[in-house]
């Protein structure tokens, strides 16, 4: 008794099973995660040094280098992904190699930090301890604005506090952070002129005010048995306090510190950040959720929370939606969902039509059981439900019917021949459970690359390997269990069929007897037919070089960006008020729904596959809404106009929201080299031949323009005779524009810096530097600093130094006007590699290339093991060579499908594309396999080779055509996905053209290697 015999016989258990898999399916859905896209692990930390006055080059050889070093020594490293040295700062990008999963990522962090802690003693004096920021990560998918007319930050600030309190507690969220705060400060200004008046010494008002705000231990005292607590008055409970601070002159005169300065609490002058929701200066939040939720259901338990929290909110606040992951991860799923609901009423109708109600319904029946089954393992190895796993469902449709198709359409024959149901179910499944198992095996194998890929392309689309292995293994035993009782209960035996041969032939109909003929013709023209498909082969590798090559497609959520980069080194609050002008312009269009915009860096890590650009006051960013994505295109053109017009002068950058990895310039050339001229020159060289392409737009490098710098002479002898150091001026200039600070007031939970700087006419005015005032300790007051400086110069600088694993690298990039790179790319390719690069420099390309590369690289890499494995399954099936030769000859017709396709419908062959070829690969190979151990079925029996071969062919015909029909017309759904469509194209036509051609050049080349004579 085999497992057929066994479901047929023993119904209780068959249905039991099906119960089980049907439930745990529904239960499974109603619990799972739910995401838009899967999460896959950002391999990458940073590490930031402050190394206040230090210049880019300074911080590069003091800093910078000796970080690099200390993470060189990590076994884990991949490469150090980029070095940013700054005026001040020092930014390290590192990255981990790709064989590293999210579990492993604590202890490298760990052992990151060791490190880091370690060779802290190397850093040079003044600068401060190096921190590593390890939640680089870490996507805030519910980001929203909070503004409010008329309320100041620190009141947008109190009522944020209060929401990030309630809104931490809601299950299903990890963190929430509120950003584009201002600071506030207290300010002290006080006159050049006032301080030389009453010879009062900078340092001795900075060391009042430092000691004055200061929690200071006074000990206990015992009194009898009391032990008592001493804490001294003094302190300041208010700004205005401050004011009432004395502070001693040199004739130890007592002068009230309002006397003499201005005290005041505000915001930053010079903010490092600022946000904008719509125009109005507001604050963002942004709340992570824990890993394996269901965003969907945290999203609606975060809006009712949200929903009670903002009755108590005060009059005039507003929430603004920013980006709304819940809504879209919801929305995503849904239309999924809608898709994966239509590609199996299209299965099912194809069914219907080719199979016949009952067989139909037994075949569709067996469908829903094995989806159902599907979601119940994948939600026991927390596969979500996203972008990738219901994809892949969509893509397994087709497939998951192919093994009961042949079971179904074995024992329908049988049954309605007379065979008892039981019987008929034991042979079928006797001949075909092997095969079966080793074709399903064999269309897993096919997407093993995915499976095993560890770049973080493959991790992204890694739950399409496992959803297509669950449901096919699936597929297979409900197809050799349930396929078999249900044919048995609901096929029944045709009275007719005891009628005529003709009426008893299964493949009289007019389909069988056209398609017996030409394959007739076909085998005894056997050479002038290989002669065609070899010609058509030869035409598809030739017409595949005018396809259209890309690497991911963009987001079609409605969202797109618009970078602003204004000169090097300009002030915020020039940038702010360029980037609101194009807020304000994009506003007035028809079709925006919201605009968020951001200066000085960009917004937190929203959205997987966003990545913020690091802090620079150069730098604004517009998060803009449409109401459709099909608006993008026609405003994206509007705003460049714009732009080009009213900022000629900025570097502007409209990109598209990702889907997957990637990054925003298409094309890089990297330069790598010692010598920072050279790169620079270089770097222009590569620009100038992308400008010359009048399909290149956004050329830049990333060491961007050099910036001025105003380096005051230090006149040594003059300063030493007046007991002024170098370190004396620093501080007097560094007052005299931007100020000091010189304490801390504590306010509650705040802790407000106190900043001691001129007046705003001395401080804005660049031509009073002459008249600071500098102390002399020799001459107890203070002097202009233009006694001790002997000269002004202003001089250019290197704003920032890159280095890509410890070379100094510059970045020379550009984007195509049109949707695709290739095209482009190949055009520079050439001209940029005429560069002559002197000895000790290299060139590098980057972007969408290099991308491309690395994720076919870790696919293909892959690719060998899987195909091995591939082989020897079809060797083992037929434990013969010639028959597995003829199947892998066969496997290459599929580019005449995939190159004819693409050519029609003008897609492009994107990764997901590369994707579909190989899942073809596991396609055909299934349905050779059934075809070949047909033939070798019917020869075996005895018949005479030519007519095995045709009645094993015919027999075989409908299987094969069904299979190839239910995953085709299963794929219609996903044409409208932008994510899909190309894999779906190539799915569609590939398999299409591919089945066609197997169904007569297998049996041709059958009858070449076999020898099968042409009958007389």
């Amino acid at each position: 008794m085999n497992i057929a015999e066994y479901s047929i016989v023993n119904k209780v258990v068959s249905w039991l099973v099906v119960l089980i898999l049907v439930g745990g399916g529904l239960g499974a859905y109603e619990q799972m995660g739910k995401l838009e896209d899967p999460e896959y692990t950002i391999k990458e930390a940073k590490i930031f040094t402050r190394y206040p006055g230090a210049n880019a080059k300074q911080v590069n050889d003091e800093v910078t280098y000796h970080i690099e070093d200390a993470v060189q020594q990590m076994g884990q490293l991949k490469r150090i992904k980029m070095s940013i040295s700054r005026a001040g700062i020092s930014e390290v990008s590192v990255e981990f190699q790709d064989k590293y999963r999210k579990d492993d990522f604590p202890q490298i962090y760990d052992e990151l930090r060791r490190k880091i802690g370690d060779m802290q003693h190397k850093l040079p004096p003044g600068a401060q301890p190096s921190l590593v920021y390890d939640e680089f990560g870490d996507v805030y998918g519910i980001y929203y604005g909070l503004t409010g007319e008329g309320y100041t930050y620190r009141e947008l600030k109190d009522y944020a506090d209060l929401l990030k309190k309630e809104l931490v507690l809601v299950h299903g969220v990890r963190k929430v952070v509120i950003g584009g705060y201002i600071d506030e400060v207290v300010y002290i200004e006080l006159a050049r002129n006032r301080m030389a008046e009453l010879g009062i010494s900078p340092q001795t008002i900075i060391g009042v005010l430092e000691s004055q705000n200061v929690v200071a231990d006074a000990g206990r005292i015992r009194v009898n048995n009391d032990y008592i607590r001493v804490e001294p008055t003094g302190e300041s409970q208010s700004v205005k306090e401050i004011g009432d601070i004395l502070i001693s002159s040199d004739d130890r005169r007592l002068t009230y510190l309002k006397d003499i300065a201005t005290v005041r609490r505000g915001y930053q002058e010079v903010p490092s950040k600022l946000s904008y929701i719509n125009g109005k200066p507001g604050l963002t939040i942004g709340i992570s959720m824990i890993s394996g939720v269901n965003v969907v259901e945290v999203g609606r338990n975060l809006g009712k929370r949200g929903q009670e929290m903002m009755e108590l909110a005060p009059v005039g606040m507003e929430f603004t939606p920013i980006y709304d992951q819940a809504q879209e991860v919801e929305n995503s799923v849904n239309g999924f969902v809608i898709s994966v609901g239509q590609a199996l009423v299209i299965v099912i109708v194809v069914l219907l039509f080719f199979m016949g109600v009952r067989v139909g319904l037994i075949i569709g029946a067996v469908l829903l059981i094995t989806v159902c089954g599907t979601l119940w393992f994948m939600d026991m190895k927390a596969i979500e439900l996203q972008r990738i796993s219901l994809g892949a469902l969509i893509i397994a449709l087709g497939m998951l019917v192919d093994n009961a198709i042949v079971v179904a359409e074995g024992m329908l024959v049988r049954i309605r021949g007379g065979m008892d149901p039981v019987k008929a179910g034991n042979e079928v499944v006797s001949q075909t459970i092997w095969p079966l198992l080793g074709g399903t095996v064999i269309g897993i194998l096919a997407f093993s690359a995915i499976g095993l890929s560890q770049d973080s392309t493959g991790e992204f689309i890694n739950s399409l390997f496992w959803v297509i292995l669950i449901s096919l293994l699936l597929s297979w035993f409900t197809a050799i269990t349930t396929t078999p009782m249900l044919c048995a209960w609901l096929i029944k035996p045709d009275p007719k069929d005891s009628g005529s041969e003709e009426q008893a032939d299964a493949y009289s109909g007019a389909g069988f007897r056209i398609y017996r003929s030409l394959l007739a013709s076909a085998i005894r023209m056997r050479f002038v037919t290989l002669a065609v498909v070899v010609a058509l082969f030869a035409g598809s590798i030739a017409g595949f070089g005018f396809v259209r090559q890309a690497f991911f497609p963009d987001s079609n959520t409605p969202l797109f960006f618009v970078d602003l980069w204004e000169v090097e080194g300009t002030d915020i609050r020039h940038t702010r008020d360029d980037l609101l002008l194009i807020d304000e312009f994009i506003r007035a269009q028809e079709g925006v729904v919201t605009t968020s915009a951001f200066v000085g860096g960009g917004a937190d890590r929203f959205t997987l596959v966003y990545n913020p650009e690091s802090a620079t006051t150069a730098y604004g960013q517009i998060i803009v809404e449409m109401e459709s994505r099909e608006q993008i295109a026609a405003m994206k053109t509007k705003i460049e106009a714009f732009m080009e017009q009213t900022l000629p002068n900025t570097e502007p950058k409209v990109k598209n929201l990702r889907i997957g990895p990637g990054r925003d310039s298409k094309i890089e050339a990297r330069f790598s080299g010692p010598d920072y001229e050279v790169l620079r020159e270089l770097s222009e060289k590569a620009q100038a031949i992308f400008r010359a392409d009048p399909e290149a737009k956004d050329i830049r490098d990333d060491w961007r323009q050099p910036v001025k710098l105003i380096k005051p002479v230090f006149n040594e002898s003059v300063a030493r005779q007046l007991g002024i150091n170098r370190q004396d001026l620093a501080r007097a200039l560094k007052q005299g524009f931007e100020g000091t600070q010189v304490g801390i007031y504590r306010d509650g939970i705040r802790l407000l810096p106190m900043i001691l700087w001129p007046p705003a006419d001395e401080r804005e005015d660049v031509s009073s530097v002459q008249d600071l005032q500098v102390w002399s300790p020799v001459l107890n007051t203070s002097v202009p600093v233009g006694q001790v400086v002997s000269e002004w110069k202003t001089v250019w600088e290197n704003a920032i130094i890159r280095n890509r694993d410890r070379r100094a690298t510059i970045i020379a990039s550009t984007n195509p006007k049109s949707d695709l790179a290739t095209p482009l790319f190949e055009r520079v390719k050439p001209q940029v590699e005429a560069i002559e690069l002197p000895p000790g420099y290299l060139l590098e390309w980057g972007g969408e290339y290099e991308d491309t590369k690395n994720a076919q690289d870790a696919l293909f890499g892959a690719l060998p093991g899987g195909f091995l494995m591939m082989i020897i399954v079809t060797i083992l099936l037929f434990g013969k060579i010639r028959q597995p030769l003829i199947i892998w000859l066969t496997v290459p017709l599929a580019t005449i499908g995939i190159t004819a396709g693409l050519l029609i419908s003008n897609g492009a062959f994107d990764f997901m594309a590369l994707l579909g070829a190989l899942s073809l690969v596991g396609l055909l190979i299934k349905n050779a396999i059934v075809l070949i151990e047909e033939i070798d079925l019917q020869i075996g029996e005895g018949k005479e080779p030519f007519t095995g071969i045709l009645d094993a062919s015919v027999a075989r015909m409908r299987p094969v055509m069904m299979a190839a029909s239910t995953t085709i017309l299963g794929m219609i759904p996903l044409l409208p996905d932008v994510f899909f469509v190309n894999m779906a194209l190539t799915v569609m036509f590939g398999l299409g053209f591919a089945t066609v051609l197997t169904l007569v050049v297998i049996p041709v080349l059958y009858a070449v290697f076999f020898k099968v004579p042409n009958p007389r």
